[in-house]
């Protein structure tokens, strides 16, 4: 296996950090994350017709680059760099990985053009009260209603989900699980942001009152489908935390070499190097854990749902590691609002539990794999 990036994926990332650099800098992060939709939608637009970045895995006759989820884990790697404030991991991945996944062709037709070009946004609503992700966690109902289907109950924790214009939702009907297409001012949804402790990604919770929906046809069975999106989600979430991680660790580095005590920088006490160097162990193993998940996920590899949860749960503990040294070695600026190392914290903190948190998906290795 060839663990290098090509010349194309190299000049991809140099394109969207130079990119990232130009729209969204420290202060413009601030600024979009206390507006009311938390992103910026003349950004969203400009980035779907300029840099092409929401269609990236999206094949050519859709209105996508046809390229792979490598290259979008390339991307959110940057976007973790920048903590910039998108719903690309909920529509570019989410969404969009489900419609692609999905046996139907008339909502490929209908959404994904859109979806690429950053005309809509698109979500995956699946969790609910008790936060779990597997089928018995689905309580939400779906029963037929005339030639389309009414769903009722709540969704929590959506990605984006008080924003997006298509509301994938999973379901529990009457045959078991399924997937439902619902717009997002659909009659009787309501959508309430939710208080989270990265204001850099938003989550709202959905209710459902007989809210019309479409039923996604899906080959076999419905949850399958859910598990193969889910699984591509956290290599692809593993990524942006590489990105975080490899930040927050640049920080700390650059600060040690300038902060003096005792009359020397603090990055020539031993104390400090060998922290630093743990760090750096962490962050290239996660990045190494992350891109072989992304490209089982490319291959369809027999192996992507065992190295998935791998490397969520690596990425996940490499990324609050780097955070947290990073607090600890700016010292008493570290904790301030105005300094971002907080931003980077919170953004560990919450991806470390997003699709689930490290112990689960230990335990759902040790499953996987027969343990």
């Amino acid at each position: 296996m060839d663990f290098a990036f090509d010349d194309a994926q190299e000049e991809l990332r140099r394109t969207v950090r130079a990119f990232l650099g130009e729209v969204s800098p420290e202060t413009e992060v601030r600024r979009t994350m206390a507006t009311e939709d938390g992103f910026d939608r003349a950004l969203w637009r400009r980035m779907g017709r300029e840099t092409e970045l929401q269609g990236l895995a999206v094949p050519e006759q859709y209105g996508g680059a046809g390229a792979g989820l490598v290259e979008v884990g390339l991307v959110l790697e940057e976007m973790g760099r920048a903590l910039v404030c998108t719903p690309f991991l909920a529509s570019a991945v989410l969404a969009t990985t489900t419609l692609l996944l999905s046996d139907d062709e008339d909502a490929r037709t209908r959404r994904l053009p859109g979806l690429a070009g950053g005309e809509l946004v698109g979500t995956l609503a699946l969790t609910e009260g008790s936060a779990r992700w597997d089928p018995e966690g689905v309580t939400l109902t779906a029963r037929p209603h005339g030639d389309a289907w009414a769903l009722t109950g709540h969704k929590t924790f959506v990605l984006d989900g008080a924003t997006a214009d298509v509301v994938l939702t999973v379901a529990r009907t009457a045959e078991g699980i399924g997937v439902f297409e619902v717009d997002g001012d659909a009659p009787g949804l309501t959508r309430t942001p939710l208080p989270t402790m990265d204001q850099t990604r938003r989550q709202a919770r959905l209710e459902y009152a007989d809210v019309p929906a479409r039923r996604l046809r899906v080959r076999g069975d419905a949850w399958d489908l859910v598990t193969a999106v889910l699984d591509r989600a956290a290599a692809a979430l593993a990524a942006e935390q590489v990105g975080v991680a490899e930040r927050a660790l640049e920080m700390a580095v650059d600060y040690a070499k300038v902060r003096r005590q005792f009359g020397r920088t603090i990055g020539s006490f031993q104390a400090v190097k060998h922290l630093l160097a743990d760090v750096l162990v962490e962050v290239e193993s996660a990045r190494a854990a992350a891109y072989y998940a992304l490209l089982a996920a490319d291959r369809d590899s027999a192996e992507l749902p065992a190295v998935a949860s791998l490397a969520k749960a690596f990425c996940s503990d490499a990324c609050v590691k780097a955070t947290e040294e990073n607090i600890q070695v700016h010292g008493g600026i570290g904790f301030t609002w105005e300094h971002p190392a907080h931003l980077y914290f919170k953004r560990a903190k919450t991806s470390q539990i997003l699709l689930g948190d490290s112990a689960y998906h230990r335990a759902l290795l040790a499953r996987r794999i027969g343990v």
